[in-house]
């Protein structure tokens, strides 16, 4: 099959680092008329019904073993992340959302280490050092909202990417038999009741004060179909094909397009954002080097 070649798994790895790498400046755009928990919650709805159909097909596979993976996946890896990010980007840039985002691997190999007891080389341990050094130097480098020298919103991404590491494990620990269209539409099967809900108890009432407010539900609809259903179904196939810390490396690559973007839509990028980002590449790399 086509997704165990190794090739066609790196290119899978650059589309989802594109689409994800432009998720950032989308969820910039949505919350210039919506709140963050509207963005995200919109951002799941969305996902959820472009993949009720398929969801709806692949009942008949759902097994009480399953269950609660499924809704790891569903909620621990999707959900709640989503929630997450879009109350950082509230008071951070996206690319630096995007550089911390580069953590997965490095969670996704602790998680591993502790709860399925992967073996481990120094040089992975020593990976995953940098990596926090890194991401330490990114964190307290922020210059909003501070205690002390923390910018507290960007560890609302920290831990988020330690979310993703317990997906990625938990999917490629129990979820292998399923199909990544089966895992993702029936992981999402679970959130679109609990995101339709949530949504109902917000308020709209500001939304339409900006004339542009079609334009930013179009920016959140975009990060719901293609960056969160699309774009989990090539994650999960990845992972089932791959493994948990190869698929979550395409964190490596999506700074770059978040860097890329952010530059666009005029955010400052320094000297200090790019050397803490390279020390968390060059852990991620460590971790991965076979």
């Amino acid at each position: 099959m086509i997704w165990s070649k190794r090739w066609f798994q790196f290119i899978i790895l650059f589309i989802l680092a594109f689409i994800w790498g432009s998720s950032f400046i989308l969820i910039k755009i949505g919350l210039k008329s919506f709140s963050s928990e509207q963005t995200a919650a919109i951002r799941m709805l969305l996902a959820s019904l472009v993949l009720l159909p398929f969801a709806i097909k692949n009942l008949k596979l759902l097994k009480r073993k399953d269950l609660k993976s499924l809704l790891i996946a569903g909620f621990i890896g999707s959900f709640i992340p989503a929630f997450l990010f879009t109350k950082a980007q509230t008071r951070i840039d996206s690319a630096v959302a995007g550089m911390l985002n580069s953590l997965t691997p490095v969670f996704a190999l602790i998680v591993g280490l502790v709860l399925h007891h992967m073996r481990t080389k120094w040089s992975q341990v020593l990976g995953i050092l940098l990596g926090l050094v890194g991401a330490i130097g990114l964190i307290t480098g922020g210059s909003n909202v501070h205690f002390g020298s923390i910018n507290t919103y960007a560890l609302f991404i920290v831990l988020a990417t330690l979310f993703y590491g317990i997906s990625v494990n938990e999917i490629k620990a129990n979820l292998t038999h399923l199909k990544g269209m089966q895992i993702t539409s029936l992981s999402f099967m679970f959130i679109s009741p609990v995101a339709f809900i949530y949504l109902l108890t917000t308020s709209f009432d500001t939304v339409t004060i900006d004339p542009q407010w079609p334009l930013h539900l179009l920016a959140i609809a975009s990060l719901g179909i293609i960056g969160t259903a699309f774009a989990m179904l090539l994650m999960n196939s990845l992972i089932r094909y791959s493994s948990a810390v190869f698929a979550s490396s395409v964190t490596y690559i999506i700074p770059i397009f978040a860097i890329l973007w952010g530059i666009v839509d005029g955010e400052q990028i320094t000297l200090h954002h790019f050397g803490n980002m390279a020390i968390i590449l060059l852990g991620v790399y460590l971790i991965n080097r076979k």
